[in-house]
């Protein structure tokens, strides 16, 4: 099952992949210029506002061929403390991309499983039952699976067995939380940081000026400004999927402790 997750999760990342170079690939943009009645065509290439652009990496060429040049121009005006938060992000966008394919995995029409299995359970039809289970994906058919392996040894065995499950099957749901919930806490704070760097370089640069002119202080504004809303750009979207999977995770909770419930009841009815 591992194995099938992780080639899911191998295609999906090599598709974003593809569909960020498509979107965000830069192109010369080709323009008209009218001089008297001549007419020339000028082919006018991204501004790099960088003396540097010939001695550029490799890395960052590529970089800009993925995201854009605009990005990779912030990131490189944000200073060091961009890397913190680009190894962030690169850490949460792995995270979420696994953790939508595995609880989608999970997820299984509930209501149907359950009117399958609990008519072989009143029909005393174990081993279909088990097998029902055994071609179910999901924690649901897991839980209730390891309780029928033990319904020959009793309803104590059975809550036993169930109890055990859930909180092996509760263990997994709540995987990559901690990820995320990082990314959460320490972007917003690398931004932060970069901002008081940014107001430092801002200062030490009118006290080598010795006055105040927006000129000297724009490279540390630019600075500040730069990294506060990297930090904020990477904690909102992963934010908002950290809630959306505590909503899955619930729902699959919910469904298990429904199904279990609906097993013993039955257990006892039918014994």
């Amino acid at each position: 099952m591992r194995k099938k997750f992780l080639s899911i999760l191998l295609v999906m990342a090599l598709a974003n992949f593809i569909l960020i170079a498509i979107a965000f690939a830069q192109e010369d943009v080709v323009e008209e210029t009218v001089v008297g009645e001549e007419i020339t065509e000028e082919v006018v290439e991204e501004e790099i506002p960088f003396d540097e652009l010939p001695q550029s990496t490799g890395l960052e060429m590529f970089a800009r061929k993925i995201v854009g040049s605009g990005l990779v121009d912030l990131f490189i005006q944000g200073g060091f403390v961009m890397w913190p938060i680009l190894i962030l992000v690169i850490w949460a966008l792995a995270t979420i991309i696994w953790k939508i394919v595995s609880l989608s995995y999970a997820r299984v029409n509930i209501s149907e499983f359950l009117d399958k299995m609990i008519k072989f359970v009143e029909e005393k039809k174990y081993d279909e039952a088990i097998k029902l289970c055994e071609e179910t994906r999901g924690p649901v058919a897991v839980v209730i699976h390891m309780g029928l392996l033990k319904v020959d040894k009793g309803i104590e065995a059975v809550e036993k067995a169930i109890e055990n499950a859930g909180i092996m099957e509760m263990a997994f749901l709540e995987k990559g939380f901690i990820p995320l919930s990082t990314t959460i806490n320490l972007a917003p704070m690398f931004g932060f940081f970069g901002t008081i760097v940014g107001m430092i370089r801002a200062f030490r640069d009118i006290a080598a000026a010795g006055e105040v002119e927006p000129t000297i202080v724009a490279t540390g504004i630019e600075i500040a400004l730069i990294t506060t809303a990297a930090g904020l750009a990477v904690a909102i979207p992963v934010q908002f999927f950290n809630n959306m999977f505590l909503g899955m995770v619930d729902g699959l909770v919910m469904d298990m402790q429904r199904g279990s419930e609906k097993l013993i009841e039955t257990l006892v009815e039918h014994k």
